[in-house]
């Protein structure tokens, strides 16, 4: 199980690097005015999604529902863990209106702005740190 764990938070740091940095790259993108810097833009945030993001979301799921099957009746009665998953479903959600924007910025159709995209940003903070008070406290 230690394994798992150790493993599974590997996934969850790749995960969150991603998508810490993918709305940095929305920012920049649009923020950009000549078509060599949007182009370049396109390539890094798809590489960005397809590499690290969605394999490591994948591999964060995987491993999470690996670590619930040691013990279900524990996990899945602990309040803090039903926290948990409400807001690991909210990165999720995150993850995909990552996509949506990444693609709507790749045709040139994002009506979003930079300043849209710095208050986007934030949201995998606001996620990410009750997640890990939730698993390291569990407070109920």
């Amino acid at each position: 199980m230690l394994w798992l764990k150790a493993f599974h938070i590997i996934a969850v740091i790749c995960w969150f690097a991603a998508l810490f940095y993918l709305p940095r790259l929305f920012i920049y993108h649009a923020l950009s005015e000549d078509k060599v810097s949007r182009d370049r833009f396109k390539v890094m945030e798809a590489k960005l999604y397809s590499i690290i993001a969605w394999p490591s979301m994948l591999v964060t799921l995987v491993l999470g529902l690996g670590l619930l099957h040691f013990n279900p009746s524990y996990y899945l009665s602990a309040g803090w863990m039903h926290a948990k998953l409400t807001l690991v479903l909210l990165c999720v959600v995150y993850h995909f209106a990552c996509r949506h924007f990444m693609l709507q910025l790749r045709d040139d159709k994002c009506q979003k702005s930079h300043k849209f995209f710095r208050v986007f940003n934030e949201a995998p903070v606001l996620l990410l740190v009750p997640i890990v008070i939730l698993v390291v406290v569990k407070p109920f």
